[in-house]
């Protein structure tokens, strides 16, 4: 059996959005990152950034009594009017259905979201978790105009969003190592960790297992 969707974990600041951008050219796929968003957006009838608000993050106490802020890259105060019916429940409910669809219809790269744990059953699907020492994150992402204390402050912080993320919409400790075909340290650089995501996908596709399925 052929290896259809690849699906990319990452921490914070590893560069995994950059190497999953390569890894889909690469292999002429559909790249499933931030259009998952305008997705999501579209299914449930708000703008985008009203769902990049529930993106990877529960909901905030003071969102769950107010409805009006909540915690993205940062802070932001958000419209009212027509958007109180989307938090993360409704999020996570249409971003399954996405990506599942997704699985089933093969040649993407998926990019976080819980994707690895949606997943988790096809065998046609490859798992991979990106990450990378803390001051190489905190480097990258003031390369994307950060200063060093709002770097040092997102690399602290997102990641711990996203394993409350994890725990409470799948119950599991994030990352769950076995979960994933490989694990990589992005600091190698971006273009040797695309290749080495497609010889272990060659490799793994050719293993007796996977032939037999």
């Amino acid at each position: 059996m052929d290896i259809k969707v690849v699906s990319i974990e990452r921490e914070f600041g590893s560069g995994a959005s950059f190497i999953a951008e390569r890894l889909a050219k690469r292999l002429g796929w559909e790249l499933l990152d931030q259009s998952l968003t305008q997705k999501i957006a579209e299914l449930a009838k708000v703008k985008p950034e009203v769902v990049s608000r529930c993106d990877e993050h529960n909901d905030s106490g003071l969102y769950r009594l107010a409805k009006v802020f909540a915690r993205g890259s940062y802070e932001r105060i958000l419209p009212t009017t027509g958007q109180e019916s989307f938090d993360t429940d409704r999020m996570v409910q249409l971003v399954t259905q996405v990506i599942e669809k997704a699985g089933e219809k093969g040649n993407a790269v998926i990019v976080g979201r819980g994707a690895p744990w949606i997943l988790r059953n096809r065998k046609d699907t490859f798992h991979v978790f990106v990450y990378a020492p803390r001051e190489d994150k905190v480097k990258r992402v003031m390369s994307l105009g950060k200063t060093e204390a709002e770097a040092v402050e997102l690399v602290d912080t997102i990641d711990e969003e996203r394993r409350a993320f994890i725990k409470r919409y799948f119950g599991k400790e994030w990352p769950t190592r076995h979960l994933y075909n490989m694990m990589i340290n992005s600091s190698m650089g971006e273009d040797y960790v695309v290749e080495t995501i497609l010889n272990s996908i060659h490799s793994y596709s050719a293993l007796p297992h996977m032939q037999t399925r």
